[in-house]
């Protein structure tokens, strides 16, 4: 694998690890907790990053349909914290195999989001779906910090 694509997954590893960090010693209920009407539990979060992940990597990037239903990421619930490892697992491991096939000079190429036809170049869609998952990690971490304070565990 090329270095570039070598360095882009590190990064998403590392996000992916913090991820885990920051669900370290968490009870199940700390996973479905919304710190506010209108805001998104951990898991929810997890799940809708590594969607979004498998789709701009996937779908827009290497081409690839997965069929993503979106509106699903949003309503999962009472899911443990093995299901979260292997969600963020599998998002790592499909995104090496799908990277493993790219070139540099992929980066370049066009394409058409699948669900609403924007276009972008490769090398968007992956930078994008990197940016997508490190701003939901910092939610992440924002949440556990509001759900310790809500029990007074700071």
């Amino acid at each position: 694998m090329q270095t570039f694509f070598e360095e882009y997954l590190n990064i998403l590893q590392a996000c992916h690890t913090d991820i885990l960090k920051a669900l370290d010693g968490l009870p199940s209920a700390a996973l479905d907790w919304i710190s506010e009407p209108e805001m998104n539990s951990i898991s929810i979060m997890v799940f809708h990053l590594t969607g979004a992940e498998r789709y701009w990597i996937g779908d827009v990037a290497a081409q690839k349909p997965s069929d993503r239903d979106r509106d699903s990421e949003f309503k999962v619930h009472d899911v443990g914290l093995d299901v979260i490892r292997k969600r963020l697992d599998d998002s790592l491991a499909y995104a090496r195999k799908t990277l493993e096939k790219l070139t540099l000079q992929d980066l370049e190429k066009a394409r058409k989001s699948p669900s609403d036809g924007r276009k972008s170049t490769v090398a968007w869609a992956l930078l994008h779906a990197l940016e997508h998952s490190n701003l939901h990690l910092g939610h992440i971490q924002i949440t556990r910090q509001l759900w310790m304070e809500s029990k007074g565990k700071v």
